[in-house]
């Protein structure tokens, strides 16, 4: 288990860190890169979870010279996540985090997902049982890498920033907690990572 004592605070960003749900959102922007004539490239993709859909549309506007409307790829892309027969999965080891720290430190949720659609999965996994404070794309200005979304989340449950620790699946998620002045310690395919042992017992 993670030793997480020192801390004040856990933040968790939602998709592919609390919940397995990349997999129907990588498909649905397969569908939708396929729709407006994007190259798709699912590496790239998933490099960029956590990051706003509409921020994301900016980012393949760039990458690919083109100059769709973030509005309209977003709508689309959604259209085609809710054609997706997908029942999202609580991923087992940050749900044990987050059950043995469940009342003894604070909990927020930072997500790049828009509020309909994270308080959509939370209520499906009964996660919203768990973790009551949430900020998604739709409440702040700047998404990740900016640190706008975990400074929200630590300003909301009253603690200091360096008291928190973010969990995060993309290396997007972690340089905006490092940003905003946090621990920050990786899940990549559903396991936590290792690599600060000062972070964890054996």
């Amino acid at each position: 288990m993670v030793d997480l004592s020192r801390y004040s605070a856990i933040i968790f960003d939602m998709d592919g860190t609390l919940i397995d749900s990349m997999g129907a959102h990588i498909q649905a922007w397969r569908m939708a890169c396929e729709h407006f004539s994007y190259p798709f490239d699912a590496d790239f993709m998933h490099g960029l979870g956590g990051v706003p859909t509409r921020q994301t549309v900016v980012l393949l506007n760039d990458k690919f010279n083109l100059q769709h409307s973030p509005d309209d790829v977003a709508a689309k892309k959604r259209e085609f996540w809710l054609t997706l027969d997908d029942t999202p999965r609580i991923i087992e080891q940050t749900h044990q985090v987050l059950q043995h720290y469940h009342g003894k430190l604070k909990m927020g949720i930072g997500t790049g997902a828009e509020r309909a659609h994270a308080v959509d999965l939370l209520n499906k996994t009964g996660l919203d049982q768990l973790v009551t404070t949430l900020v998604t794309a739709s409440d702040v200005t700047h998404g990740k890498p900016h640190p706008e979304t975990f400074l929200t989340v630590a300003q909301l449950l009253g603690v200091e920033p360096v008291k928190c620790v973010v969990f995060e699946d993309t290396l997007i998620g972690k340089e905006a907690a490092t940003r905003a002045g946090m621990d920050c310690i990786l899940v990549l395919d559903g396991q936590i990572q290792q690599e600060g042992q000062s972070l964890l017992l054996s």
